[in-house]
């Protein structure tokens, strides 16, 4: 039977990235695809980078590569109510706050990374299972192959193992409809979050355009799908105000929104990994910096321990070392959904107080800042 000591299942951002992260560790390590070589590199959405994220793609070579966007302030506002806060990048002497790049393009410089490492990737190699045991997992494919490694990584797609009784579900009862606008005047670098009790709209800088995710519930979401390009193009605007106007908007796509994650993100030979082992709502754009936080600390636990990968006291040190990061950040975002998605008169008022309070309270407004950039640890 073929073996590896790493066997990591997705060739996705994630998973590229953990491998790029182990490629000098002198492990044997193998990524598996569900999807074509290459699949990622026609990924159509934006991703929104935290500086953080930034640090890590140079320390793994990839930035220089990547044509981003950078965020130098955010606005943040509520519809219907006073009070609103900005962050800007000048604060805290860093070039940008975040940036915005192409999921596409990120997956294309991984991938072209992955093959000058000379790290192996198994296309349409779909896992039907995984079987733990004392000295490794056991990989099923669905052609029937098998293989079998000391530590399988779950880097993509949906959550599965043996304990799924054990995931925290909650569905928001909210849609993300995504598109590409191009706005009349130049957007300046500036992202918006404006909150409305529908769920929050992000707009955010993209080369010379921006990227809208619109939240909405799912038949709204359905009604927007429905317009043509003005007639949503007048709802995009009606809903988000007369800060920036929008001259035309490109195609739309339609996701729903959920919590899923894993509070124990290790099992038996066996670490779960971004989407598999929390998906987020997108507010404040947290979802791949936090996958990406998880998975430079997993490579560095991995090659601090040498040895054995799989061993149940190295997974025990990541998952330990990482529980504060991830649950703050679930917490966070979640928080954010649930105080901001709704109408109620007090909390609007108290909203738009919490607003203006992180506007002229510094120290409040760099937590926040800070919590962007860098994760729950202020980790650089």
């Amino acid at each position: 039977m073929e073996r590896h000591d790493i066997a990591i299942v997705g060739a996705g951002p994630v998973g590229m990235t953990l491998a790029l992260a182990l490629k000098d560790s002198g492990l044997d390590i193998i990524l598996l695809d569900a999807r074509a070589r290459g699949a990622a590199r026609h990924d159509p959405r934006v991703l929104a980078l935290s500086h953080g994220s930034r640090l890590t793609l140079e320390r793994l070579g990839i930035w220089a590569r990547l044509p981003a966007t950078a965020i130098e302030t955010i606005h943040i506002s509520h519809q219907g109510g006073l009070g609103r806060s900005v962050l800007r990048a000048s604060e805290y002497g860093q070039p940008a706050l975040g940036y915005v790049v192409a999921a596409g393009d990120l997956a294309a410089a991984l991938d072209d990374a992955i093959a000058a490492a000379g790290i192996p990737v198994r296309d349409h190699a779909t896992v039907s299972g995984l079987a733990a045991g004392v000295d490794d997992v056991l990989i099923s494919l669905d052609d029937g192959t098998h293989l079998s490694a000391r530590l399988a990584a779950c880097a993509e797609g949906a959550i599965a193992g043996d304990d799924d009784t054990a995931l925290v579900e909650r569905d928001y009862g909210q849609c993300a409809v995504i598109s590409v606008a191009t706005p009349a005047t130049p957007h300046g670098g500036r992202a918006w979050e404006r909150f409305t009790p529908q769920g929050p709209l992000a707009v955010l800088p993209c080369g010379r355009d921006c990227a809208i995710v619109h939240t909405a519930s799912p038949a709204e979401a359905d009604a927007l799908m429905a317009l043509d390009d003005d007639a949503y193009l007048a709802r995009l605007q009606s809903h988000f105000g007369d800060r920036l106007r929008f001259a035309s908007v490109g195609p739309r796509a339609c996701y729903p929104l959920k919590l899923r994650y894993r509070p124990n993100p290790v099992g038996q030979r066996t670490v779960w990994l971004g989407n598999a082992a929390q998906t987020l709502h997108p507010v404040a754009g947290q979802g791949y910096n936090l996958a990406l936080r998880d998975v430079w600390a997993c490579a560095q636990v991995l090659l601090k321990a040498g040895g054995d990968p799989g061993a149940a006291d190295t997974l025990a040190t990541y998952a330990r070392e990482r529980s504060l990061d991830r649950q703050g950040t679930i917490r966070f975002t979640d928080g954010l959904v649930r105080l901001f998605s709704n109408a109620v008169g007090p909390l609007l008022h108290a909203r738009g107080a919490g607003l203006l309070a992180l506007d002229l309270i510094p120290p409040a407004r760099h937590f926040v800042a800070k919590r962007m950039m860098f994760g729950a640890r202020a980790w650089p």
